[in-house]
């Protein structure tokens, strides 16, 4: 179990004094800081605010990595942002969040400190234990803002006067020792929003951390609770990791805690022992080497990525590797996967035309096993529209399976036509035929004619 020693969770009954942390004593640079980031943080200051760097993009400078985002907190409220930076605008309905643009597209996000709102994080009443957490825009304090966070390595803020982190929640030891672990009670912060289960799957993955015990044990104990977030925030959650260079990891810690049977109930039945062992050594293999893809700058098309995740289990279901499907045969057993696609992917709301396209990948493997074992590929088939995505599929369930890595420049190529392939055309306006002049249909130019004829 991936889990490791320490003292529980953090408690947050009193309010400590927070650890600052001076620029001698941590490896966060400002060169490191995206420009625009210092310019709002700079800017709020010189305006007499409060302002700071905080959550993932100080955690992810904290440990040598490039922050794909990076957020600042503030005490300037929301009119006053506005007002400070015209090139913004307000987004948010549960907290109001300021965006402020810059050349390039880019875009730094700017909130106001948020109360505690979800007390007490360690218990409180009876009644409060039983709710998800309620939407509110109620402001508080840096303090209220570090403890309502997650996890504690997203708790730190960096401050730009004396460049030092301010560590209200030991995030940085945490950090320093590698340990995934919850602010407040587990099994509280869980209950208030159930998401965060991901979130702390996630970034055990990512950063090859380990996951503190009661936050472990409080995330076996409350899985089931991940169906009631909305479908639409648990695929985006979902979709993060899928497409992650940390896909295989995830999916291991997934598959362990048993987030991942919540998420894909049907794996359930084929990876409950004796039967389990093999599909799940293939399932993790095929996740290796999408990460393998995603870690080399190949990133791969939705319905690609759902293809190789759901393929154990079309093995599984529809005995597929020894299927040699030709004719009606082959459109009866596509017909039947594809419903099967339909009840099981109905909750992802994913698309029928990558429904479609997945069916059709795990109907033609087999073919394209037979073929690349006998060494012997019909010209009729590469001229089919399906080829492409089909072999870049086969291409990777064979390195997979059979250790056969595939060049890179080939591999590439191959993601770059099927990707090019799926990209959605432009619409074009629809032009109408003018019909007739544009005049009317009869003239008063000469007397006596009717629609412009002599008599």
């Amino acid at each position: 179990m991936p889990t490791s020693p320490g003292t529980g969770s953090k408690p947050v009954d009193n309010i400590p004094t927070p650890r600052i942390i001076p620029r001698s004593n941590h490896p966060i640079s400002r060169k490191n800081i995206d420009r625009e980031a210092l310019k709002v943080l700079y800017r709020l200051r010189d305006a007499g605010y409060i302002a700071y760097l905080v959550g993932g993009g100080v955690r992810d400078l904290y440990l040598g990595k490039t922050p794909k985002d990076f957020d600042i907190s503030t005490n300037a409220k929301p009119g006053q942002l506005r007002k400070i930076f015209r090139n913004s605008r307000l987004i948010g309905r549960r907290f109001r969040l300021v965006q402020v643009f810059f050349h390039g597209s880019k875009i730094v996000e700017v909130s106001t400190f948020r109360c505690r709102s979800e007390y007490d994080l360690n218990g409180g009443s009876s009644s409060a234990k039983e709710k998800v957490l309620a939407a509110n825009n109620t402001f508080g304090s840096p303090t209220d803002d570090a403890f309502r966070r997650d996890l504690t390595i997203n708790g730190l803020f960096y401050e730009i006067e004396n460049s030092s982190i301010i560590d209200y929640t030991d995030g940085v030891n945490d950090l320093e020792q590698g340990i995934i672990r919850f602010i407040g009670e587990p099994d509280i912060r869980i209950q208030r929003d159930p998401a965060r289960m991901m979130r702390v799957i996630r970034h055990a993955a990512r950063n090859n951390f380990t996951i503190e015990p009661d936050t472990w044990q409080a995330i076996i104990d409350h899985k089931e609770k991940l169906i009631l977030c909305p479908i639409s925030r648990i695929r985006d959650e979902l979709m993060k990791d899928l497409r992650s260079t940390a896909c295989r990891d995830w999916a291991e810690l997934a598959m362990d805690s048993g987030i991942f049977y919540v998420l894909f109930p049907f794996y359930k039945d084929i990876h409950t022992p004796p039967e389990s062992i093999q599909n799940r050594k293939l399932f993790l293999a095929i996740q290796a080497v999408v990460a393998r893809l995603h870690s080399r700058g190949m990133n791969l098309p939705d319905q690609l990525i759902f293809s190789l995740l759901l393929v154990p289990w079309a093995i599984a279901e529809f005995d597929l590797l020894n299927k040699n499907c030709k004719g009606p045969e082959f459109h009866r057993l596509l017909k039947k996967i594809r419903i099967r696609l339909d009840k099981i992917l109905g909750p992802m709301s994913i698309k029928r035309a990558h429904k479609e396209s997945i069916a059709l990948q795990m109907v033609t493997l087999p073919q394209f096993l037979r073929y690349a074992k006998e060494n012997s590929w019909p010209k009729w088939l590469k001229k089919k529209s399906y080829y492409r995505e089909c072999d870049l599929f086969f291409r990777i369930f064979l390195e997979a399976t059979a250790g056969k890595k595939i060049p890179e420049h080939v591999m590439a190529e191959s993601i770059s036509q099927f990707a090019s392939k799926v990209k959605r055309k432009p619409t074009r306006k629809r032009k109408f035929k003018k019909r007739g002049g544009s005049g009317p249909a009869f003239t008063g130019k000469k007397r006596g004619s009717i629609f412009g004829l002599k008599k």
